[in-house]
């Protein structure tokens, strides 16, 4: 039998955007923005309210396929987001995760606060590798706002 571990870790990844936060919190509410700044590459929904849903699927072709479910347990619009999810990579559940996300005014701007709760399950995810994609999550909703990955 294969040995279990979990591992406990919290980090916070913090953005300025040069948008109000209404707009910010549009680009995460809004299923076709979303999908265009979401790192996934595959099947995406998005029902975006308390109790809703988010689901992607994909990976890279000839490798494996990570799948995330998200479920929304409180919505402020302009103000937060806090959401609870798991991670499977192919079929093995490895993360469980509390994410919250914060959008502040700052001067005409938005201060984002995005921050993760995890556990990490036996070695085949950690809390590096999540704050990686989730810099990279936020880069792109950076191009977002910016009207590159829209075409604006």
């Amino acid at each position: 039998m294969a040995e279990r571990s979990v591992t406990h870790a919290t980090f916070s990844v913090e953005r300025s955007y040069p948008a109000a936060p209404a707009r910010v919190f549009a680009a995460w509410a809004d299923p076709v923005a979303k999908a265009r700044w979401c790192p996934c590459h595959g099947e995406y929904s998005l029902d975006f309210r308390v109790g809703g849903r988010e689901f992607t699927r994909g990976g890279e072709p000839g490798g494996p396929v990570f799948t995330t479910e998200v479920r929304f347990h409180d919505i402020v619009p302009g103000e937060r987001i806090v959401y609870a999810y798991e991670v499977l990579q192919d079929d093995v559940r490895i993360s469980v995760s509390i994410a919250t996300v914060e959008f502040q005014a700052d001067g005409s701007g938005t201060r984002l606060v995005f921050t993760d709760q995890g556990a990490y399950l036996d070695g085949n995810d950690s809390s590096p590798q999540r704050e990686e994609g989730t810099q990279a999550g936020l880069d792109r909703l950076s191009a977002e706002l910016e009207g590159a990955l829209a075409g604006v």
